[in-house]
């Protein structure tokens, strides 16, 4: 009997562990005129390679098992979420405040993809590990990490990993 509970109790466990992926918004557009600069501002939507990016989150993604989508209002952000979210038919959820959105996720169950910004990623990715792993803003040519988080009842395990076109050589700030 022993035997056939060990194999049931570790499956258990194994089944607890939460996978965060953590994303910076894809390459965005660069606005040239000043009419499209006036009209959109700071809120510019994706670039060509930057839709192309999002389609690779969603490919890389769409079998994960994501439960929840986290994006600020902004259209960059949301635009590198829609694709994920549209094929798994999971709804984005807009945040504000990196601190709290921090303490939902870490609250909440289930597997979760943030889309964030080059000054708060590292906030986010190290506020869920409690610890610093990401040091300060990411360079404003990075667009390719993937910062995943799995949370278990062990702890937390950090992997920077890459998807998409790789960005420009950069030398990066991980632990």
């Amino acid at each position: 009997m022993k035997h056939i509970i060990f194999p049931f109790v570790a499956l258990l466990f194994v089944s607890c562990a939460r996978k965060i992926y953590v994303v910076r918004h894809a390459e965005k557009q660069v606005l040239t005129d000043s009419a499209s600069m006036k009209t959109m501002g700071s809120d510019v939507p994706l670039s060509d390679p930057g839709l192309i990016r999002a389609f690779n989150l969603r490919n890389g993604l769409k079998k994960k098992h994501i439960t929840q989508i986290w994006s600020t209002p902004t259209r960059r952000t949301m635009s590198t979420a829609d694709p994920l979210s549209r094929f798994i038919n999971i709804p984005i959820v807009n945040y504000k405040n990196t601190d709290s959105l921090v303490n939902v996720v870490k609250a909440g169950k289930g597997n979760v993809l943030i889309v964030g910004h080059s000054n708060t990623v590292d906030d986010i990715v190290n506020g869920l590990c409690g610890k610093k792993e990401v040091d300060g803003d990411l360079n404003d040519k990075e667009y390719d990490n993937l910062f995943y988080i799995k949370m278990t009842n062990k702890g937390v395990v950090f992997t920077r990993l890459k998807y998409g076109k790789a960005s420009q050589n950069l030398k990066y700030n991980y632990h």
